[in-house]
């Protein structure tokens, strides 16, 4: 089933949610956790503002009611130029004490890019679990590696309802520039559009793909071609793409090594490092007079298939949205409603957008 969240009204929204939650927060979705998520949403619901009103405050920052009105600004590009479903989401505001929403783990066999995944209610199989404390994150993620895992525990600074609530913007999300936060409110709302069951790793990187674009040609028809805005936002969109194909490269070069079942496992331990340590060097050469690259970071990582997996579950393919892009005119509205009438729950949905850019290309 591809759900296409705003398409139809839930009677039991309340319920839902908290289902959708236990993805990407919780370690079970046992009645206690049930009724802590149902907690934790809770405080972020009942504490909404609308942004209209909080702008009407005399005392407020110069920077906050910037930060602001580019929000509201960015919601109404994304209903009314992109045709993302956006609903009241990002129209208030929420106060929440802490950075961290959740610590997100994750793991992967040492000689397979195949992660473990979890199951659950409505949104299927997804490689992560989500954690309320790093305390739990860290016992889990021990309990993997004692199993002969590579793990990784990463922090969530937002999340989607998939369109079930109005989300609105975190306190902490303010402190990003202006390109990374319309980033972040376009990736966040394309999840309220379209969301693939059981396909992480898709909506992932489509909502980065469209996330990208649609910063781009916002700040480009609202600050100018010249505005510093435009030009970061571009900058940013040609790194993420850049590193995305020097990444399936990484990719390809660990599954062959994989696939090779003459070989032992300790050797193919042996080769990883290899692997790892090369392309951390090329990397590193590649960005040379580059030292503000946003992956920059790459090179000096401490890489196991659990990281690379991480990379990929927002880097894959990313060069294939883009072509049919292009092919389709630049029209990121009517790009995304053609991938949405195209892909299935249950296949494989890059495989369904290769063959819709074949089509159109044709």
């Amino acid at each position: 089933m591809t759900i296409k969240i705003g398409a139809f009204i839930p009677n039991h929204k309340f319920l839902l949610t908290i289902s959708l939650l236990c993805l990407s927060l919780l370690p079970a979705c046992s009645p206690f956790y049930v009724l802590r998520a149902a907690f934790e949403e809770g405080k972020i619901l009942w504490r909404r503002e609308p942004i209209e009103e909080l702008l009407k405050k005399p005392d407020l920052s110069p920077e906050t009611r910037e930060k602001y009105k580019l929000v509201l600004a960015v919601r109404e590009y994304a209903r009314d130029t992109v045709k993302l479903r956006v609903g009241g989401s990002y129209s208030s505001f929420s106060y929440v004490e802490r950075s961290v929403l959740s610590y997100v783990l994750t793991a992967v066999p040492k000689t397979d890019l195949n992660p473990y995944t979890w199951w659950f209610l409505f949104v299927g199989r997804v490689p992560y679990k989500g954690f309320f404390s790093e305390e739990a994150a860290k016992s889990e993620a021990e309990s993997f590696h004692a199993q002969g895992y590579d793990t990784s525990i990463r922090t969530s600074q937002a999340y989607s309802t998939l369109g079930w609530f109005d989300d609105p913007l975190l306190a902490h999300l303010l402190k990003y520039d202006k390109v990374t936060l319309a980033e972040v409110i376009f990736h966040e709302l394309f999840h309220s559009t379209l969301f693939i069951s059981g396909a992480v790793d898709f909506n992932e990187s489509l909502a980065n793909f469209v996330g990208n674009r649609a910063t781009i040609r916002f700040f480009q028809e609202n600050y100018g071609d010249k505005s510093p805005e435009h030009l970061k936002a571009i900058r940013s969109w040609e790194e993420e793409l850049e590193f995305s194909a020097f990444l399936n490269e990484v990719v390809n070069s660990l599954k062959e090594l994989y696939g090779k079942k003459d070989l032992p496992s300790e050797e193919k331990l042996r080769l990883k490092e290899e692997i790892f340590t090369r392309s951390q060097m090329e990397w590193s050469s590649r960005i040379v007079n580059r030292p503000n690259h946003q992956y920059r970071g790459y090179s000096g990582q401490t890489l196991d298939n659990a990281i690379i997996v991480h990379y990929l579950l927002y880097l894959k393919d990313l060069e294939l949205f883009e072509s049919l892009f292009q092919v389709q005119g630049m029209d990121l509205g009517r790009m995304v409603e053609l991938i949405g009438n195209s892909v299935e729950d249950g296949q494989n949905p890059f495989e369904d957008v290769k063959a819709l850019l074949r089509n159109r290309a044709a």
